[in-house]
């Protein structure tokens, strides 16, 4: 059972053309983030919807005057590599694509 006085605060961001529902203190995987300048740990993001118990703000696309900060990990992630094959019977058609997606590990450290 959950004590009444915690209030739970959570946040939908949107980074790398996705939207992530995020509270504080969770850990996730986004897309490799560009915008980030050397030796910085530290990313802000214009939350969309911010939800505070009860209390619901839904942004027109951004809630104005809300942020969320996370920390990024040290090293950037590289993932299992993907492959892409094309082949055609009979036509000596053989193609093989791979591709290993970059993501940033990220720690939301801060809903305001």
């Amino acid at each position: 059972m959950m004590s009444e006085d915690k209030k739970s605060k959570k946040a939908v961001i949107a980074t790398g053309g996705k939207q992530y529902l995020v509270e504080e203190g969770q850990v996730l995987n986004v897309e490799l983030l560009n915008d980030l300048k050397a030796n910085e740990k530290s990313v802000t993001f214009v939350p969309l919807m911010v939800i505070n118990d009860k209390d619901i703000k839904v942004g027109t696309p951004e809630v104005t005057g809300a942020k969320v900060t996370a920390t990024v990990a040290e090293e950037q992630v590289v993932g299992d590599k993907v492959l892409a094959i094309r082949y055609k019977a009979k036509k000596r058609v053989r193609k093989v694509r791979g591709h290993r997606q970059r993501s940033a590990q990220i720690t939301v450290t801060k809903i305001s």
